[in-house]
């Protein structure tokens, strides 16, 4: 380590570190703010997760795991990854993921991210058209293996293990909690979930309810999925099913919560508007 410690130096007009920058040639005022920088980002370094393997009936799940310093026990979330996978060539988890990881770490979040596809050597699963990885069957297998494999760990809150999903991991959340898929061997049972913007029009057809306390959260213009049917699914689950909530957020598109890669431009302003809406809905929702 090149530094063991920094202090931070504010820069005004009249003071003494600003008349010694001025006084700078332009390349020792680059070099300057070179090493700056780096002193930022080891201050500043982003959480590095870390890979765990999660035995299933055949083969191996690997995933991702982010957890607080100590050693707990830390209310935990299985996040599910949408049909582009959870990774790419060079990172272990993709940014949109790793944004929400590290917002729910600094709120003392353990985070849990099977990946779904690469523990079964599969790209991405958007355009094929016969998808080797079913919502149904084995996502929601790898939703009880994880689940499985977090009872086990002293570092996690056994009464607080909560899912989160987007899209196609969300379409899997929904299947994993109907009644229908309890499993009377792991309890306590999931503490909530949170779907983004699912695939709610099987779900709805055939009479969904839930087990545990489930938010649905997606945009008024989301043209990939379909607010109407998921209004009709939680609307038609009242009465015989655990809290259901819906949250339609008015002129936003699907993905809204991805930073700076909305379907239309001109969604941009009314996206981030849902996007903020949705940080504080998800921290509520979990703190319940």
């Amino acid at each position: 380590m090149f530094c063991r410690r920094f202090r931070m130096i504010i820069l005004q007009p009249n003071g003494r570190w600003f008349r010694r920058l001025s006084r700078q040639t332009p390349m020792r005022l680059r070099l300057t703010a070179l090493v700056l920088t780096l002193l930022m980002s080891a201050a500043y370094a982003a959480p590095v997760p870390q890979q765990v393997d999660i035995p299933l009936a055949s083969g191996v799940l690997h995933a991702q795991l982010y957890k607080p310093a100590g050693e707990g026990p830390f209310p935990t979330v299985i996040a599910l990854h949408g049909c582009g996978g959870l990774a790419s060539h060079s990172d272990p988890v993709l940014p949109r993921y790793r944004a929400w990881a590290e917002r729910l770490l600094k709120s003392g979040h353990a985070v849990l991210l099977p990946d779904s596809y690469g523990s079964r050597d599969l790209g991405p699963q958007c355009r094929v058209k016969e998808m080797h990885v079913k919502m149904r069957r084995d996502r929601v297998a790898d939703i009880a293996a994880s689940r499985a494999w977090l009872m086990q760990q002293p570092f996690v809150a056994r009464e607080r293990v909560s899912l989160v999903g987007w899209a196609n991991g969300a379409s899997a959340l929904l299947w994993a909690v109907r009644p229908q898929a309890a499993r009377r061997d792991l309890e306590p049972d999931f503490r909530a979930a949170i779907a983004f913007y699912p695939d709610c029009r099987i779900s709805a057809g055939l009479g969904w309810s839930a087990r545990v306390p489930t938010l649905v959260l997606i945009g008024a213009d989301d043209d990939v999925s379909s607010p109407s049917a998921c209004r009709q699914m939680v609307d038609g689950a009242r009465g015989r099913s655990a809290l259901a909530r819906i949250v339609v957020y008015p002129g936003a598109d699907h993905d809204f919560d991805r930073a700076g890669t909305q379907l239309h431009a001109s969604a941009e302003p009314r996206d981030a508007e849902a996007r903020a809406e949705s940080q504080k809905d998800v921290a509520d929702w979990l703190a319940r």
